[in-house]
């Protein structure tokens, strides 16, 4: 048998865009001679389609969609996944298609609903099993999560003859997430006895990010071939010719964000309509690490670079931020905010008399920057990609509508210690110095007063990084944190301004998801919360 695994970036929603890519993909699949093409998860849909399963008109219309697809599937069999309404349920299903018709339907049995999957919220299980013939060769078909259990439904699709069982998938990204899939898919294999191939979704979807990497694994657990990732891809390959076949390299830690962040970054702006991105460049890494992302998302020309220096800005900071965009290729402007800030000042004066300044005085500058971003943002359609990291988010360093308004929150799922990383990391990738290596050697600053440093606030962010991971992660508790051998002091710190900082969270753009817990979706902490650990 000939397979091909269709491993394509859908958008949510876009019923005739999805059925043109799947068409697209299904006649590529023939012209290379394939007998079998898997599409993934909810292909038809894209993934995940969240409430807009409880729409009446958008099952049909997908219904609709899906067999507008089957009319044009001859010469080849097309797995496809889409909704299924059946008597009353709705079901995470694939579409058999062959013959100019739907010939038949496997319905997803496992349904996820931790972490970001919330699918017992639209579907009913199945528990029939799907099987189809396939140039003389029996196919199991399941659909993701069917995968990830032990047991039934694979074992007894190869109990009831399955040859090969296939897996559509929406698996999303995070770190490591592409060695762990394998693994589990290898140990399936062999607890099965019969080959597996994994067709999974590519692309950005709000916060979420799917990897690709399709699979095809033996029966004795070895992966036979890898799709690269992050890319559309249609992978082709003759089973009983396993020689034949290649294994697209895993990346590393670095690489994989790097990479996820920059697709992430991408959809975002492409399938919400929108052209150029802004992003306020102060000098310091996080906004260097974003602009020099947003430019390897959409290039150069698209990117613009805004400065906005106070009188608590240093020389320094603002070259660096200039040579930041000229290492880019980046348009750049200069707004200075003094002016704006001492008008605010002057407003604010009779109402703050008797008072010595603080940090209200600090934040109303970052939110000024926030005013006039927000500015250049309606006059000519720019979105604003805000600079702020993990670290800052977790424990509130950061100003509400000020240096958090924004549209999309690039690095919302990254520490500071990795931005740190990555900065290093895109500079070795050019081979240049993209990011000035002063931006990278200063200690971290805000700028928002004389002297300032984030160590004047914060933890070293080695230290509280770790701490980070371990409570919003991993749930250690403080006591549990202190028994692990973490500083007491920073222990206390960190978790009290994690604790009172959910109200800002809950207001921050949407960001790329890189770990396990982001905060959004993964994380969902009351405000409202009397509760301390």
């Amino acid at each position: 048998m000939r397979l091909a695994l269709a491993q394509v970036d859908p958008v949510v929603g876009d019923l005739d865009g999805n059925r043109a890519l799947i068409l697209q993909r299904i006649r590529e699949a023939r012209e290379a001679g394939a007998d079998l093409v898997v599409l993934p998860e909810l292909v038809v849909t894209g993934y995940p389609p969240e409430d807009l399963l409880l729409r009446p008109g958008f099952v049909r219309a997908a219904r609709e969609c899906v067999e507008a697809i089957a009319r044009e599937v001859t010469g080849i069999v097309a797995l496809v996944g889409a909704p299924l309404l059946d008597e009353g349920e709705l079901y995470n299903a694939c579409a058999i298609c062959a013959d100019g018709a739907v010939t038949g339907w496997a319905k997803k049995r496992h349904l996820p609903n931790y972490g970001v999957f919330d699918e017992k919220r639209y579907f009913a299980s199945g528990t029939e099993l799907a099987l189809v013939d396939v140039a003389g060769s029996t196919v199991g078909v399941t659909i993701c999560e069917d995968m990830w259990i032990p047991g039934p439904p694979t074992t007894e699709l190869a109990a009831a003859g399955a040859e090969l069982v296939v897996n559509l998938s929406a698996s999303p990204f995070h770190i490591g997430r592409a060695q762990e899939r394998e693994a589990i898919f290898s140990a399936r294999a062999r607890e099965s006895g019969v080959r597996v191939a994994l067709c999974n979704a590519v692309g950005g979807q709000d916060e979420l990010v799917f990897d690709g990497h399709s699979l095809v694994i033996a029966k004795d657990g070895t992966v036979l071939a890898r799709a690269p990732g992050f890319e559309e891809v249609l992978l082709v390959v003759d089973l009983e010719q396993p020689e034949t076949m290649t294994l697209a390299p895993l990346e590393d830690d670095l690489e994989e964000m790097r990479q996820a962040l920059v697709l992430g970054l991408r959809d975002y702006v492409a399938k919400n309509g929108f052209g150029d991105v802004v992003v306020s460049v102060s000098g310091g890494i996080d906004s260097a690490l974003t602009a020099a992302l947003a430019v390897e998302a959409l290039g150069a020309d698209r990117v613009h670079c805004v400065s906005m220096p106070s009188r608590y800005s240093s020389h320094e900071t603002r070259e660096d931020a200039r040579r930041l965009a000229e290492n880019l290729g980046c348009d750049f402007r200069e707004l200075a905010i003094e002016p704006v800030v001492e008008a605010a000042t002057d407003v604010l004066a009779s109402s703050f008399a008797g008072r010595e300044p603080d940090l209200t005085e600090e934040n109303l500058q970052a939110r000024v920057r926030g005013t006039l971003l927000m500015a250049l943002s309606n006059k000519f359609g720019w979105l604003v990609v805000t600079t702020g990291n993990k670290s800052e988010l977790s424990v509130g360093y950061a100003t509400l509508y000020g240096d958090m308004a924004g549209g999309f929150a690039l690095l919302k799922d990254v520490f500071k210690t990795d931005v740190f990383r990555l900065a290093h990391h895109l500079n070795e990738r050019a081979g240049r110095e993209l990011i000035p290596q002063s931006t990278i050697d200063r200690p971290p600053t805000a700028e928002l007063r004389e002297g300032q440093l984030d160590e004047d606030s914060l933890p070293p962010y080695s230290e509280l990084d770790r701490v980070l991971e371990a409570y919003v992660e991993d749930d250690r508790t403080l006591e549990e944190l202190s028994a692990d051998g973490f500083d007491p002091d920073v222990v206390e710190r960190a978790v009290a301004l994690i604790d009172r900082s959910e109200y800002k969270r809950r207001q921050a753009p949407p960001g790329v998801r890189l770990r396990p817990k982001a905060f959004g979706r993964d994380r969902r902490t009351p405000i409202t919360n009397r509760w301390r650990s």
